[in-house]
């Protein structure tokens, strides 16, 4: 008997039992649409996260201020105000694996303009940090070093401050009030979206760190910075530029092995990477966990199909009687539980595919569905088929032609 004729045998088959049929395929169509959902629904996470890794840059050490002991007294990392511009400029100069480095001075309060206000973060700090961010400009210019070394009034909006201060119109050339202090907008950054830790990156504004830190920054010492974010020259160098920095700082600031350096390095790259292992292991768990319903979708098929091999024990038998060999009968119980698995499958993946897209819309959660996915679990259904048939087939196949006839 050839494939073909196999195959119209077991189509009559199924249409014969259309509400057995489809309550066959059911456990495959809801494990398949489970897994498809789930696996947009991880997808979807780990884009974002990528898309927030891309967003903070590349190749990012974040130097911090750190704790300090005073009259008995120890405060915690980033209590006190321990690094300065200098260490800044000797970062740069004396450290051959670092590209460049920007210090970052953080204060926050009201912007105004008009009749329009919004309280935002103010950061003050110089070119080089654009670079390290890799974050350019919408409109408008950036302030350059000259901006800096004149504690020039300008400012740079994100694109949150920007739409909530001027909906539509541009702000570039206007004037805005940071702590009743006038300052020219001269730019708009390109948007960059949330953090990793889920904070607004456009929700802020940026000064010359001059002009933040003699206007905006309440501080005794003016030539303190916040943080200082330098760059490698290359991921390969991360580790080395890290260890070239804590020992520049050690030596800068008179800390020996017994002390307690006051200051923290941390590199973000790697604090990046395990969020987007994490985000991944957990897009595979969710795809795991949705399969185990295609295991269960599989026993049931079986059980069907053990039930059916009993109905139809007279049918083989009269088939084996007119000549149909032991393969034949193998080959069609075989094709009917792919075929169940198989046409469960396809409605399962449509209906997954609809599932996240309203996911997504609900819950405004971006999916992904992958056509990897989808190749993966429609195959993974006729593997299903093939696994959890070849058992009812083999008893089918194996009938004693005589017995099977007296069968009632």
């Amino acid at each position: 008997m050839d494939f073909l004729q196999t195959l119209k045998i077991a189509l009559r088959a199924l249409r014969t039992n259309k509400m057995r049929s489809f309550l066959t395929m059911l456990g495959i169509i809801i494990g398949i649409a489970a897994v498809i959902a789930m696996m947009a629904v991880g997808s979807g996470a780990s884009y974002v996260i990528s898309q927030q890794i891309a967003s903070i840059g590349s190749n990012i050490i974040l130097v911090l201020p750190g704790s300090t002991t005073s009259g008995g007294m120890r405060s915690g990392s980033g209590g006190a105000q321990t690094l300065t511009s200098d260490d800044v400029k000797a970062i740069m100069s004396e450290c051959p694996s670092v590209e460049t480095s920007a210090p970052v001075v953080r204060s926050s309060g009201l912007a105004v303009y008009g009749n329009m206000n919004w309280s935002t973060v103010i950061m003050g700090t110089t070119p080089e940090m654009f670079d390290i961010r890799e974050w350019g400009v919408s409109s408008g210019r950036s302030f350059g070093q000259q901006d800096v070394d004149g504690a020039a009034k300008v400012c740079l909006l994100g694109q949150t401050v920007a739409e909530n201060l001027f909906g539509a119109v541009d702000p570039v050339g206007k004037i805005i009030r940071l702590k009743k202090i006038p300052f020219t907008v001269i730019g708009v950054l390109d948007r960059k979206g949330q953090s990793p830790q889920g904070q607004d990156q456009d929700d802020s504004i940026f000064v010359p760190l001059r002009t933040a830190q003699r206007n905006l920054v309440r501080s005794n010492h003016t030539n303190m910075v916040g943080a200082v974010m330098v760059k490698a020259r290359s991921e390969a160098l991360l580790a080395k530029a890290e260890e070239e920095i804590n020992s520049l700082l050690k030596q800068r600031h008179r800390i020996t092995n017994a002390k307690d350096p006051d200051f923290s390095t941390r590199n973000l790259s790697e604090i990046l990477a395990v969020a987007e292992q994490s985000s991944k292991a957990m897009s595979l768990l969710l795809g795991a966990v949705a399969s185990i319903s295609l295991i269960v979708g599989g026993i049931g098929i079986m059980n069907i199909m053990l039930v059916s091999v009993t109905e139809r024990t007279r049918e083989i038998g009269i088939r084996m009687a007119i000549g149909a060999r032991k393969n034949d009968i193998l080959l069609q119980f075989m094709t009917e539980a792919v075929l169940l698995t198989m046409i469960g499958g396809l409605i399962g993946i449509a209906l997954g595919a609809i599932g996240a897209t309203v996911v997504s819309r609900i819950l405004s959660w971006p999916t992904l569905i992958s056509i990897q996915s989808i190749t993966i679990a429609f195959f993974f259904s006729g593997a299903v088929g093939i696994f959890f048939g070849f058992y009812p087939a083999r008893i089918a196949a194996g009938l004693n032609p005589i017995d099977a006839l007296r069968y009632e």
